[in-house]
């Protein structure tokens, strides 16, 4: 394997855990008979228990099974990101592709039907499976109660329960109106009609905290924890509005558990290995490249199409383009505070921003996005035809969940191996939580603590910024250095900024990154909820939370529609973008999902309003 000390199986394991479990859980699952050469007898022992909780957490990615077009990718890239202000589709107009009708809110279309029914699969064969080994559990230790000791029986439950409160929660926040399943459920046919959601992600989630250990299973990073189970109960409270409970829940996290912040933001999206599952790690895909899957289906699956086109060191396919808007949120006024929380005129900027300017920007700015005559990484200088059509996807690429070259994460094998890494796709993580706490903090009106979180990120934020790195070739390093001088003795892809009492400033040829805190008491609610909220949209940018943060905030109809009236004069193709309304508060459920869920002339799943 690339990477040690996680619990990734090869991908021959996969491969055999996944079509155990279509046997032993889909297939019960849906109250069929089996089909194949094994059966719940050739998993009715502690490995099959074991391969089948693995391939529960192999769902929290797109698998070469489920995926037909990425509405599966861990990240959310699609559903989170291209649906809000952060991201557009990109790539060229000529991909055929539902990802330009979701992001033009068209979501009633054939091709987002598809894309919607691929998210809808992915969620609920996660719950399957988990259900699976709680099933499979209860069996042997029915019929081999020596097999598997009490402790990691109970741990094993745990997982799988966090697994399934998770699974729910992504369909929950898509679709509102879902059936909730459990280990004894035989008819997939459940009603999503007056089902507390919460009330049962709660019930999971607090059967998970008291089962789980307090630190990984057998030592294998990626495992959930109770700190885990909690930390995610907390972000269940929040979504549902449950400030107190939400107080109480994440500032025992806060206080008490084993996450923190990354010393510094170069260590959040890497591939590099000794950063990997960090303490700011609560949930995260664990890809895993060069591990014998011989197509190099474990890394990344679901982020294979978000990197630089064919000018670039990638070779492929330059979707999920950051959008201007959200690159003009990255700049900051005097004292190194986001403009957009005190500058009305934040987004005028309507051309490229590119290492020629020197506009002051927070230093997130060029970890988020690769942009022209910046360094990207140590890839070398980004360049023009690193952008497959740049009047259409606009010229900045995406840029977390790309790996650096000196990482040696990159795949070896593959369609387009360059674009497959083991680079962890953070699903839920510390930073994220902490201003989860902020948001409750504010809500309750204790806007000193909200301050004192908003600080801590942002002075993380502060520590380093974008350097010179390297190219990816003799030639590439050759521009690089050309182009800069200073990196002829300089290839630190991070650099610290110079640090003073509350603005941290680091000029370098290509950009002037400059960071400051809130020096300020807060004592007005409405200023703090807006600082919190912006500070989630720098912090999580392209990490595929902004849509649902907005949508939950209640203000997606103003934001995005704002947001359509600007961008229609910057993306030609935004012109036709459908008015956001009241229907879109909630993704439409897959018609062929209701048409599926048919009891004689009944249909037990009921489409959400206006589709």
């Amino acid at each position: 394997m690339h990477t040690r000390n996680r619990f990734r199986p090869p991908g021959a394991m996969v491969l055999l855990v996944v079509a155990a479990v279509t046997l032993c859980g889909c297939r019960d699952f849906l109250n069929g008979n089996p089909q194949g050469t094994l059966n719940e007898r050739t998993l009715t022992n502690r490995a099959g228990v074991e391969g089948t909780l693995i391939a529960a957490y192999r769902m929290l990615d797109c698998t070469n099974a489920t995926n037909a077009d990425w509405g599966c990718a861990a990240s959310n890239w699609i559903w989170g990101s291209i649906a809000s202000d952060d991201a557009y589709t990109g790539s060229e107009a000529s991909s055929p592709s539902s990802i330009q009708d979701i992001e033009t809110y068209a979501w009633s279309s054939s091709l987002v039907e598809s894309t919607l029914n691929t998210k809808w699969r992915a969620a609920f064969e996660g719950i399957v499976r988990a259900n699976a080994t709680i099933r499979l559990l209860d069996k042997v230790l029915a019929q081999r109660p020596a097999e598997i000791s009490a402790g990691d029986a109970k741990s094993i439950r745990g997982e799988a329960l966090f697994l399934r409160a998770h699974y729910h929660f992504e369909a929950w926040r898509m679709w509102g109106n879902i059936p909730y399943y459990h280990a004894n459920d035989r008819d997939f046919r459940q009603r999503n009609v007056g089902v507390n959601v919460v009330a049962n992600l709660k019930i999971d989630l607090d059967s998970a905290i008291a089962l789980l250990p307090v630190t990984p299973r057998n030592g294998q990073a990626g495992r959930a924890t109770s700190w885990a189970a909690k930390a995610y109960k907390g972000r269940v409270q929040v979504y549902a509005r449950d400030w107190t409970g939400a107080l109480t829940t994440l500032r025992d996290v806060q206080l008490n558990g084993p996450h923190a912040l990354e010393t510094s933001y170069d260590r959040v999206w890497t591939g590099f290995e000794a950063f990997a599952n960090g303490p700011e790690t609560i949930l995260a895909y664990q890809a895993s490249a060069n591990d014998g899957e011989p197509n190099g289906d474990n890394a990344n699956y679901g982020e294979r199409l978000n990197f630089p086109h064919s000018g670039s060191p990638f070779g492929c396919c330059g979707f999920h383009q950051p959008s201007q808007n959200l690159v003009n949120a990255f700049g900051v006024d005097a004292n190194g505070l986001p403009l957009a929380v005190s500058n009305p005129n934040w987004n005028a900027r309507d051309t490229n921003l590119t290492g020629a300017d020197a506009v002051p920007v927070d230093p997130r700015l060029d970890w988020t996005v690769g942009r022209n005559l910046v360094p990207y990484k140590d890839w070398g200088l980004h360049e023009p035809d690193w952008i497959r059509s740049p009047s259409y996807g606009g010229p900045y690429s995406a840029k977390k969940n790309v790996h650096e070259k000196a990482s040696g994460a990159q795949s070896n094998v593959g369609w387009t191996n360059t674009q497959l890494n083991s680079v962890n796709i953070h699903i839920y993580r510390y930073a994220d939580m902490l201003l989860l706490l902020a948001e409750a903090e504010v809500e309750a009106g204790v806007l000193e603590n909200a301050r004192a979180i908003v600080n801590q990120i942002r002075a993380r934020a502060g520590q380093v910024a974008q350097g010179c790195g390297s190219g990816d070739d003799a030639a590439a390093d050759s521009v690089l250095q050309a182009t800069y001088p200073m990196c002829q003795s300089d290839d630190r892809i991070a650099v610290p900024l110079h640090q003073s009492a509350t603005v941290d400033s680091l000029t370098t040829p290509w950009a002037v990154y400059r960071i400051g805190l809130y020096a300020t008491p807060w004592i007005d609610q409405v200023f703090a909820r807006t600082a919190v909220r912006f500070e989630r949209r720098l912090e999580l940018a392209m990490e595929g939370q902004r849509f649902f943060d907005l949508r939950r905030w209640a203000v997606a109809d103003q934001v995005i529609n704002d947001y359509l009236v600007v961008e229609k004069n910057r993306r030609a193709y935004l012109t036709s973008a459908q008015v956001f309304s009241a229907r879109h508060s909630l993704y439409p459920i897959p018609a062929i999902q209701i048409e599926l869920s048919r009891v004689g002339t009944e249909e037990r799943l009921v489409q959400n309003p206006g589709w």
